[in-house]
């Protein structure tokens, strides 16, 4: 990471993010329980102290969504940062973040959609769906719209390249 500064003043919390493809190359998205708008993201969460971020990817997948049967296709070079709106800032997260810095990781899911369950033991997500690559930045919370367009950017060529050279991520967590 780097060590970027917020105007706040407060740092950025580390954090991953997680685009699960299917066979059809629809991402896995999410409904936030905690919020009242019909915003929808991929899996993400932050990273504990001396955690491996990908560790915390595979992590924060099944904690979020149940799913284990999944493997890593490629991962983006930097990390990623959004702010959080003004409001928000020195509110959630018990105050202590401006935002979140993110490295983020396209995996392939190698289950079925019997293998998710977002009824678990801390439930993040009130609904979920597979959506076209191409309807995310229209589903996600304003203020992470960049963040998204950042990513995508950067892992989809890496996924297509991967399909190309027959390494699409087949296979299963070990």
């Amino acid at each position: 990471m780097t060590g970027k500064v917020h105007k706040s003043g407060l740092p950025y919390r580390p954090g991953v993010g997680v685009m699960l493809l299917n066979d059809d190359d629809h991402v896995f998205v999410g409904q936030r329980l905690d919020s009242s708008l019909e915003a929808w993201q991929m899996p993400q969460g932050g990273i504990d102290p001396g955690e491996d971020p990908l560790a915390t990817a595979f992590r924060e997948l099944e904690e979020e969504t149940g799913i284990t049967k999944a493997v890593l296709i490629a991962q983006t070079a930097d990390w990623h940062y959004y702010d959080l709106p003004d409001d928000l800032v020195g509110t959630i997260w018990k105050g202590k973040y401006c935002g979140q810095c993110q490295k983020w990781f396209a995996m392939r899911f190698t289950g079925t959609d019997a293998d998710v369950n977002i009824a678990t033991h801390h439930p993040e997500f009130r609904s979920w769906r597979w959506s076209p690559i191409d309807e995310l930045a229209s589903l996600i919370v304003p203020f992470k719209r960049d963040l998204y367009a950042a990513v995508l950017g950067e892992l989809v060529p890496l996924v297509a390249a991967a399909r190309a050279n027959g390494a699409g991520g087949r296979g299963s967590r070990d």
